[in-house]
């Protein structure tokens, strides 16, 4: 699949999963992509956590209260550090939401579904207390992003997208 093909495939792939283990090496990649995203002021601020261990995925997805993202067989938690570049600047979301991007895209190249859990763990405080605990993250480390890995168990339903013409500009904003 050509990056062309990943981008326009890619979904937020909300349903349950084929329980088809994910191999350590699709892992590998998946997260290498997410490792060579680029980084503000290459500050290197994002952490992954792969995780393929039955046990822990059901433990995260009871966390999480979510069936179909714990029903993935695999899954990456996605974990940031605030470190202050120069000045005040902390590019810590951009770094993080770069290599999410990037994983994403691997994912539907490597013929696997994902979608980008943010809002369930950062607006619950106990659920991510309560996920970071089971990772063991230590001080100074944020888990900002879920990622559960798999084969879709069921159709996609695709978001609609606003044409091209909507959302698009040159020269200046509605020119």
């Amino acid at each position: 699949m050509d990056l062309f093909q990943a981008i326009e495939a890619r979904s937020s792939y909300r349903g349950m999963y084929k329980s088809d283990p994910v191999p350590r090496e699709d892992m590998n990649k998946i997260m290498q992509a997410g490792l060579d995203a680029p980084s503000g002021c290459n500050m290197q601020t994002t952490s992954l956590i792969g995780v393929d261990d039955p046990a822990l995925i059901e433990a995260l997805g009871a966390a999480l209260a979510k069936p179909n993202f714990g029903s993935a067989p695999a899954a990456i938690a996605v974990v940031t550090q605030h470190i202050i570049s120069y000045g005040d600047t902390c590019f810590s979301v951009q770094d993080y939401a770069a290599a999410i991007e990037n994983m994403l895209l691997a994912v539907v190249a490597l013929g696997y579904a994902s979608c980008w859990v943010e809002g369930y763990v950062v607006n619950h405080r106990e659920v991510c207390e309560r996920m970071s605990s089971i990772l063991g993250l230590p001080e100074g480390h944020h888990l900002v992003a879920y990622l559960p890995i798999g084969r879709p168990a069921e159709e996609d339903k695709r978001a609609t997208k606003k044409a091209f013409a909507e959302r698009t500009h040159f020269n200046g904003f509605g020119k």
